[in-house]
């Protein structure tokens, strides 16, 4: 018996239409020569033979219908609707956007911009230029003072001790360690000093009163008045940013023009006493008196009490009027025990013969008197709680004329962040702008170059110590605006 008797003989027939295959078995394709396209295309291109590409263009045509008919007739009716509404759609937008301008184009694309999630969140375009974003905040106030706007209150003390671990690992590198941002206020250092300068109570502007005095004694009792006014509260457990190199802030608050830079930059340990190099002059040229005074220092205890407040002693001195005042300002003991560490004690005496005239005397953030020697009649000379209370939050009038060093601009995500308690957005934002600064440095460092300041000449003396000059005479308006 054989293997194939089992074998069904006979022709394979298909079901369904038959494939239209012509007897002659199927055509081969012909070997096109490459360079006649381009040889037409080049020809076209240059003027010639227009005739002879219209009419190559026809049977194009004629062979794409022949294609196309062929196409359609596999085509289901759900297809062809489908293919058919696809190009009644692809005309319309076609139509749609030829219509439109450049300038709708870019406002429809803004639009979309500020339609994403914070995933794609990327600066939007704004016609010429890029737009750029200043964070401004409230100014430190007395914790008991009333204020239209509310201050920004950090997270509890147990939320922030646990993203302090969380950042701290074995064998963490503690000399590049960064403050997780539950630790700060949202502003740098350098804005709380402008504040200090430019930031008093509505209706109460006390720099400009240290020109209103008729005499000279009345004069510096006024400037140390407004050296008072500069001091503000202090929270333990929560700090402003660090400042970075070249830093500026630029306020104007009626006719006062304020530019402040940072001109150093020092990472220090755990136990930290700021001190504010240099000095402030106030000179007040109706009268032909210039003010020379230094600033307290800021000091932070964390062991074994922790606390913070102003310490040191401040002198101002006016050469022009022989007249000079000597401030005090108390600290905690070591141990944190006993004396108000708000508190401070003064005189205001002539220079020349260190005679006494006034005794000073009261708490910064309370009232502080000022007891005349050889009459006896006292006299209030500051109060904080009318001095910190009401003031308004800066406002950006011009945001074209903001500086890429401005405070504001360079901390205004972080700040924002912080605000929105996006805590992990405002670390990343935050490292790298500490990252991108000590890659500058390096920079510098590998090239030989020396940082120079934009705004002041920075001088060092073995007996003034740290020293700082503006390298213009005026301050221009700025493009922030304090309420007065």
């Amino acid at each position: 018996m054989s293997a194939y008797d089992n074998v069904v003989l006979g022709k394979l027939k298909l079901k369904g239409k038959a494939l239209d295959v012509k007897e002659r078995g199927v055509k081969k394709k012909k070997d096109y020569d490459s360079n006649a396209g381009v040889v037409e295309v080049t020809e076209l291109s240059t003027g010639k033979e227009t005739s002879l590409a219209v009419d190559d263009a026809n049977e194009s045509n004629k062979l794409n219908e022949e294609n196309s008919a062929t196409h359609d007739d596999h085509l289901t009716p759900v297809e062809r609707r489908y293919i058919e509404q696809k190009e009644k759609i692809d005309a319309y937008m076609l139509a749609k956007t030829a219509n439109k301008s450049h300038r709708d184009r870019i406002q429809d694309f803004n639009q979309y911009l500020a339609n994403l999630s914070e995933h794609y969140d990327i600066p939007k375009v704004v016609e010429g230029m890029m737009s750029t974003k200043a964070v401004l905040t409230p100014p430190v106030m007395l914790e008991s003072s009333a204020s239209d706007q509310a201050e920004y209150k950090a997270p509890n003390i147990i939320q922030r001790i646990f993203s302090l671990f969380k950042n701290i690992r074995p064998g963490t590198d503690l000399t590049h360690f960064e403050l997780p941002p539950l630790f700060n206020l949202p502003k740098s250092q350098l804005q709380c000093y402008g504040e200090s300068v430019y930031c008093t109570s509505v209706g109460e502007d006390l720099l400009s009163k240290c020109n209103e005095g008729g005499t000279q004694i009345e004069r510096l009792l006024d400037v140390v008045t407004w050296s008072i006014s500069t001091l503000r509260p202090l929270k333990f457990g929560v700090a402003p940013y660090n400042p970075i190199l070249g830093e500026t802030h630029h306020v104007s608050r009626g006719s006062l023009n304020v530019i402040i830079e940072q001109l150093c930059h020092n990472v220090v340990g755990a136990s930290i006493e700021a001190i504010v190099n240099g000095k402030r002059r106030l000179k007040l040229l109706s009268h032909g008196e210039t003010y020379v005074m230094n600033s307290p220092k800021l000091w932070i205890r964390v062991f074994p009490v922790p606390s913070t407040g102003w310490g040191g002693n401040v002198r101002i001195e006016c050469k022009e009027s022989g007249l000079e005042a000597q401030l005090c300002y108390k600290g905690t003991s070591f141990l944190g025990i006993g004396g108000n560490p708000r508190s401070l004690k003064g005189k205001i005496l002539e220079s020349s013969t260190l005679k006494p005239l006034y005794e000073i005397d009261g708490c910064w953030d309370s009232t502080v008197v000022a007891k005349e020697v050889k009459t006896g009649k006292t006299i209030v000379i500051y109060d904080a709680k009318e001095a910190l209370s009401r003031m308004k939050t800066p406002e950006v009038r011009d945001p074209n004329g903001l500086s890429a060093s401005e405070s504001a601009v360079i901390w205004g995500e972080v700040s924002q962040s912080i605000l929105n308690k996006e805590w992990e957005k405002a670390g990343k934002a935050k490292k790298a702008i500490e990252e991108k600064q000590r890659k500058d440095a390096k920079d510098r460092k590998s090239r030989g170059e020396v940082w120079v300041p934009k705004h002041f000449n920075l001088t060092h003396t073995k007996e003034e110590g740290w020293d700082c000059h503006p390298k213009v005479k005026w301050v221009p308006p700025a493009p922030i605006v304090a309420s007065l």
